[in-house]
């Protein structure tokens, strides 16, 4: 028989539920906005963000919009820290390297989750990829790149079926993946996966606002900063 959520883990949903929104989020949101994601009125929206606030997992600016708190860094971090620790440098020279984002996912489940994140500060412009921020497997760059090197258990404990998608058997053949406005209209990502023993599957990937011309020196790159966290990790 199923039961019926108490108020105490009802507000611990909606608050998790808040930060999935606020991960997913293009930019930050207004408390209106907020409440209808959460579809909960605005005076209990009010009270999740204090707590939230308080925790400094989500702050307002000075107009009273709402982003991710500095302490979800921190949380991220904590997920597969080794690894994390591992990929820091690599991921930092590669986005100085190719002027682009460059973060690190892993699999959670059936989505496809980031946990760090280096944007380039050689470029005038960049995209934002905040820790955090989770999508489909089966959509995007790093989760093709994932699926590419997952068991036909693994694959099918993630997405529900054994047999690879088009996409998958299409990176697993190049060793890359590449996708366009997949995950966010107008974003282009490449992705390659990084498999370490006793880690979740996980995949290396860069954004950027059109596919790169060298496409093949851009996937080559991508392949050195996978073994260099392989290496930094042992």
């Amino acid at each position: 028989m199923a039961t019926t959520p108490t108020a105490g883990s009802q507000t611990l949903s909606r608050g998790l539920r808040a930060l999935e929104v606020l991960a997913e989020a293009r930019a930050p949101l207004s408390i209106t906005d907020l409440s209808e994601a959460l579809g909960i009125h605005r005076s209990n929206t009010y009270r999740l963000l204090r707590t939230l606030e308080e925790h400094r997992f989500a702050i307002r600016d000075d107009a009273g919009l709402i982003r991710l708190g500095p302490r979800i860094a921190s949380l991220a971090h904590g997920v597969a820290p080794q690894l994390t620790t591992a990929a820091a440098p690599a991921l930092t020279e590669l986005a100085h390297d190719l002027g682009m984002t460059a973060f690190l996912t892993v699999l959670d489940a059936g989505d496809v989750v980031t946990l760090a994140s280096v944007e380039p500060g050689n470029v005038d412009a960049s995209i934002a990829r905040n820790p955090g921020v989770r999508h489909p497997l089966d959509r995007g760059a790093p989760g093709h790149a994932i699926e590419s090197v997952l068991s036909p258990a693994e694959r099918s404990a993630a997405s529900g079926t054994v047999a690879p998608s088009a996409a998958a058997v299409a990176a697993s053949t190049l060793g890359y993946a590449l996708s366009e406005s997949e995950v966010i209209d107008g974003v282009t990502s490449l992705a390659v996966p990084l498999r370490i023993p006793g880690e979740p599957p996980a995949a290396i990937a860069v954004v950027h606002f059109r596919v790169p011309d060298a496409l093949s020196e851009v996937s080559a790159r991508l392949q050195r900063a996978a073994r260099e966290v392989l290496a930094n990790y042992s």
